[in-house]
Order: structure tokens, then C-alpha cells, then sequence
């Protein structure tokens, strides 16, 4: 997922590193006060934290502070999370803090996340005092050392006056290249020290210089290879996003009149109604997309990063294909599948100089048959097989709700413009293939790091960013119990998200594993038992511990429950017209629902399953 530039809508906010003001702005402050004038400076609107001992001298200018707002949230993962829905859904860098120690540490999991999907964040952490540092003083962990593998980059600050530089080289690190998290962690002693700030700070970046203009003689070959191609595709991934190149997609897309097929995290890179749009490639990807990867004479790849869940057994996946591989980290190009044209360099350049070239190439009469007679062997292929295997779920014979409707209809019912945050496991493919996603930033999930508890307070963080937009969250009954706390965040901070629980009694996805391939021993997967075993949850269909629909109430929440289909759309139309507080729904479904399309781990994407015992046969491409 190489995600560069700046985010995926709005002009990031640079801190002024070159050239000085009429009349710089030089201030007698504490190293804390000179901390949050520093965020007031570099941009940052909103900062989801939690006070403690060592970060505590930071928040108490945070009560004279008019243009930094602070959300108080129950945990430092809810945060992270929030500071990471917050980036995604605005294209702004997130900012979250937390104390020494056993706060720092809560920021490991958000960090690892923003880290897998390059999302734009900063973190500031509280440090003991200088004096103290490798001590074990109380509350001490070494986070720099803890989160350097899961950071774009990290600080350590001792002295006061090195807090403004700081801020702005974090800000610029985070939202520049291909975007990353960033943490601060500063001595408590240096929150406390008076200092001068001064503004703006000259940064010291010495070898940060992030390649954006891609080289002209790869963008021709690439031209050249694209224009003689029968079987292209575009791989889009979340890079496109992040660079806001979703315009120039489009017009590269119709130009060529080739197959897109967009990642996880690319969903709304390329409208899911065009034509063109094949699918989410990939473990649970649509088959159509799949296949196309397949059976590719070439496949140009902008802001993906040719992961493991895209590609199945590295070794036989596209084996006929040529790969163009556009990222603005270079480190991506060729670390999982060799680039027959590697192109170094930010998505939104890279598509509108490869539309000049391509555009060149037709002028030129280099194209050989006309684009839609060479491909109309691979569009037959590929309507073929969107046809004989489209997305689809069957209804349960007993009633009950099927979860994909409820998604399904969650998505049709929802309002233009509604931004989805999903958690992880079943319901988040679910999300993935049953919501139609037409514009950019409206599905934010965890792809690479797959962390459950995501989704509600990637929403809080989203819908604190967007208050004029409706903001859902399509979470599991696993993940909702990790952070549904953050309601109470959500609730005391008039942040009215929606929050659809799809309750199947059990950790759905790793159930779906032990169905398929541990001969249906349910060996932990049952949430509303305390045995742990295989008890099936109809039996227990009226336990419900927690009783969400009283708890959600209880953290202030309008809290609802639907168990039959007859209910659906009413229940989902009363969520859509409450604005002014959280709303919960437990939708109680069908515990046997399976996700499909699906590639068993470690396999071939040629094995892959269109439903149980479905096996599609791709057979030869029509032009070969």
C-alpha cells in the first residue's frame, strides 16, 4: 500500500521551514506551552489523549488553548485509533498523546496499524524526566526503542528549546513521501523548563528527500508497454488516496479502457459503479478480480504493494503478466514481485504524466489495434466471469437476519457522503463487497495490521474531523468488546456516530477457519459461553452477556435491536435520524454465514472458492 503525498482530500497544513515572517513570532513560554503553540502553528485542530504524570505539565495550557481541541478518551489505543480515523477520513494528520510507561505502550497497537497503512499521525508521549531516563524510573519504558520498527520515524526530546523544531520536522515527516506515524516522546523535565519559542523553526532533515516526479524515460516504457498490452489491469492500492490522484485514475482508467480492480484499502480510488470496476482482488476478493490478476499480460500497479493477501502463493501468482510498479517508497518496488518498470514517485504525478505518455503513443499510431478491439477477447473473459460468478449471500431458511443484508442495506439506506469504518473479520469483507464505495475516503478500515477494535474509535476520530458528515462503524460482536468504551468519548463529546454491531454469538471469521479446515471444532470461538467450547449459540440466544443494547445505553448511547428482516430497514432509517448522540444497533444474525469469495492461506489464487465447493474454472483467455 504505498501511501504518499499529503492525504486524501485537503491540503495538509506545512510548517515553515524556509524564509522568515515580517515579524517573527518569539514567545517566554514553558517547553509544555511551548508544545501546544507548536500544534496551534503546524495546523493540528484536534489532539485524542489521555493525561498522566509524566505528559501532565502539556495539558494544563491545553485549558487557555482556543485552537487546539482536545478529546478525552477511555484509552490510549481509542486514541490512536481516533487520531488514525481522524487522518483518513480528512486527509489531516492525526495527533493522539499519552503519558510514560503503560500509556505510551497502550499506543503500540495504533502505531503499528498507522505504520502497515501509512496513514499520516503523530504521536506525543510524556517521558520521565531526563535524569531518571534508564533508570526504571516509575512509569519509565523506553518507547522510541519500543516503536521504532512501527514508526516512520521518532524523536526523543530533552532540551525545551528543540520542542518547536520538532513539532514542525514530525508534522512534515508524517504528511510528506509516503505518509507514516510519528512519535514524539518528551522528558518531563523539558515539558516544565522555561524557554523561548520561536516561530517558524528551521527543520534539520538531513537525506529526507522523498522523490515525487517519477523518471520520464519509465513513465514512456510504461506508456509503451500499456498501449501493446491484450490483457491489462490496474492494481490499485490506498497510495492513490493518500496522493488524492482518484481524478487522474479516472481519466488514465477510460483512456486505456482497462480492468481496475482496487485493494482493501484502495476501495474509492475508482468508483465501485463504473464499468471498468472489477473488484477487491485477494484472499476474499470478487472472483472477477482475482482472475484478472491472474490472467494479466500485464498489470500496472499504483499504490499497492503486492502484499500476501492480494497475491496468495507469491510464487504462482499473474505468471504470465509484466509488472508496472509505481510507489512513492521505493522500498516496495520489487520486495515481493520484481518490476519489469519500476517507477519511483507520488501516484498523483506518476497517473497524469503516464496519461500524457499514453496519449502520446495513440497520437503516434504506436498502438497497434484500436483499445477496444485488442481487449474485446479480455472483456468477454472478464464478463464471463462477473457474470457466472457475481457477489452474492443466500438467506437463512430459518429467518433470521443474514448479516450481508444488513450491511447491504445499511449502505443502500445511508446518506450521500456516508463515511464506513469497519472493524476486522467477517463483517469487515462483508463491508468491503456489499457497500458501494464511489468516493475516496469513505471506507476506513485496518488492512495491514488487521486490528480488531478498530472501527469505533476510527469512527469517533472520523466523525470529529467531519461533523457534517454521518459516519457508521460495521463492527463485530469480537471487536465492538475490545474499545466500545470510546462510546462514552463519543457520547460526553456530542460525537453522534452509528455503530452497527453484527452479532453472531463468536469470533465469526476464526469460526469460519475451524468449519473449513479444523473439521468444525469450535474451540474458543463461542463469546457468550463461559466453557469456551463448541456451544452453539442459538441454544444460547437469549443469554446475551453483555446485553449490548444496555450497555450502550449505560455510556449514553440510543441503543437498538433488530433480530428479523421485517425490522431492518426500519431500525437502520430511526438510526439515520438521530443526530445529536451515539446510536447502537445489535443486529442478531445468522451464526453460519461464510464470507466468499476465498483463497485458503497458502495457496494458489488459481484455488480460489467462489462459495463452499465452488471452484471456478478460468479456463484460456479468448485472444490466446
Amino acid at each position: 500500500m504505498t501511501e504518499q503525498a499529503s492525504g486524501a482530500h485537503h491540503p495538509q497544513p506545512r510548517p515553515r521551514s524556509t524564509g522568515q515572517p515580517s515579524t517573527p513570532l518569539v514567545e517566554h513560554v514553558t517547553g509544555a506551552q511551548s508544545l501546544i503553540r507548536s500544534l496551534e502553528e503546524v495546523g493540528a485542530e484536534t489532539v485524542f489523549g489521555i493525561p498522566g504524570g509524566a505528559i501532565l505539565p502539556a495539558y494544563d495550557p491545553l485549558v487557555d488553548s482556543s485552537r487546539v481541541r482536545h478529546i478525552l478518551v477511555r484509552h490510549e489505543q481509542g486514541a490512536g485509533h481516533a487520531a488514525t480515523g481522524y487522518a483518513q477520513a480528512t486527509g489531516k494528520v492525526g495527533v493522539c498523546m499519552a503519558t510514560s510507561g503503560p500509556g505510551a505502550t497502550n499506543l503500540v497497537t495504533p502505531l503499528a496499524d498507522a505504520h502497515m497503512d501509512s496513514v499520516p499521525m503523530v504521536a506525543i508521549t510524556g517521558q520521565v524526566a531526563s535524569k531518571l531516563i534508564g533508570t526504571d524510573g516509575f512509569q519509565e519504558a523506553d518507547i522510541v526503542g519500543i516503536s521504532m520498527p512501527i514508526t516512520k520515524h521518532n524523536f526523543l526530546v530533552k532540551n525545551a528549546e528543540d520542542i518547536p523544531r520538532t513539532i514542525a520536522e514530525a508534522f512534515h515527516i508524517a504528511s510528506t513521501g509516503r505518509p507514516g506515524p510519528v512519535l514524539v516522546d518528551i522528558a518531563k523535565d523539558a515539558l516544565q523548563a522555561q524557554t523561548t519559542f520561536s516561530w517558524p523553526p528551521v527543520m534539520d532533515l538531513p537525506g529526507y528527500r522523498p522523490v515525487t516526479k517519477p523518471h520520464a524515460k519509465q513513465i514512456r516504457e510504461a506508456a509503451r508497454l500499456i498501449t501493446q498490452a491484450k490483457r491489462p489491469v490496474l492494481y490499485v492500492g490506498g497510495g492513490v488516496l493518500k496522493a488524492r490522484a482518484t481524478a487522474e485514475l479516472k481519466v488514465l482508467a477510460e483512456l486505456t479502457g482497462a480492468p481496475v480492480t482496487t485493494t482493501l484499502m484502495g476501495l474509492g480510488a475508482f468508483p465501485d459503479s463504473h464499468p471498468q470496476h472489477v473488484g477487491m482482488p485477494g484472499m476474499h476478493g470478487a472472483v472477477t478480480a482475482v482472475a484478472a490478476l491472474q490472467k494479466a499480460d500485464l498489470i500496472v500497479a499504483l499504490g499497492a504493494r503486492f502484499d500476501d493477501r492480494v497475491t496468495g502463493q507469491l510464487d504462482s501468482f499473474a505468471p504470465h503478466a509484466k509488472i508496472v510498479h509505481a510507489d512513492v517508497d521505493p522500498a516496495e518496488i520489487g520486495k515481493n514481485r520484481a518490476a519489469d518498470v519500476p517507477i519511483v514517485g507520488d501516484a498523483r504525478e506518476v497517473i497524469a504524466d503516464l496519461v500524457q505518455a499514453v496519449q502520446r503513443e495513440h497520437s503516434e499510431g504506436h498502438e497497434g489495434e484500436a483499445a477496444g478491439s485488442r481487449y474485446a477477447g479480455w472483456w468477454r473473459d472478464l464478463n464471463r466471469w462477473r457474470e457466472t460468478y457475481p457477489l452474492g449471500y443466500d438467506q437463512p431458511e430459518d429467518g433470521s437476519l443474514a448479516p450481508q443484508q444488513v450491511i447491504e442495506r445499511i449502505g443502500q439506506l445511508a446518506p450521500e457522503g456516508t463515511i464506513f469504518a469497519a472493524g476486522v473479520g467477517q463483517h469487515q469483507m462483508w463491508a468491503a463487497h456489499f457497500i458501494g464505495y464511489d468516493q475516496p475516503a469513505t471506507w476506513l478500515n485496518s488492512g495491514g495490521a488487521g486490528t480488531m477494535g478498530y472501527a469505533v474509535p476510527a469512527a469517533m476520530g472520523a466523525q470529529a474531523g467531519c461533523p457534517d458528515r454521518t459516519v457508521w462503524a460495521i463492527d463485530g460482536d469480537g471487536c465492538f468488546q475490545m474499545t466500545n468504551q470510546e462510546l462514552t468519548t463519543c457520547a460526553l463529546n456530542n460525537i453522534p456516530i452509528k455503530v452497527a454491531i453484527i452479532n453472531n454469538g463468536a469470533l465469526g471469521m476464526v469460526r469460519q477457519w475451524q468449519t473449513l479446515f479444523y473439521n468444525q471444532r469450535y474451540s474458543h470461538t463461542t463469546l457468550h459461553t463461559g466453557a469456551g467450547g463448541a456451544t452453539d449459540s442459538r441454544e444460547a440466544k437469549g443469554t446475551r452477556i453483555p446485553d449490548f443494547v444496555k450497555l450502550s445505553e449505560a455510556m449514553g448511547c440510543v441503543a437498538l435491536r433488530c433480530e428479523s428482516p421485517d425490522e431492518l430497514d426500519k431500525v437502520i432509517q430511526e438510526a439515520n435520524a438521530i443526530n445529536d448522540r451515539p446510536v447502537v444497533i445489535d443486529f442478531i444474525v445468522h451464526e453460519d454465514a461464510m464470507v466468499w469469495p476465498m483463497v485458503a492461506a497458502g495457496t494458489s489464487n488459481d484455488e480460489i472458492m467462489a462459495a463452499r465447493d465452488v471452484r471456478p474454472n478460468f479456463g484460456d483467455n479468448e485472444d490466446d
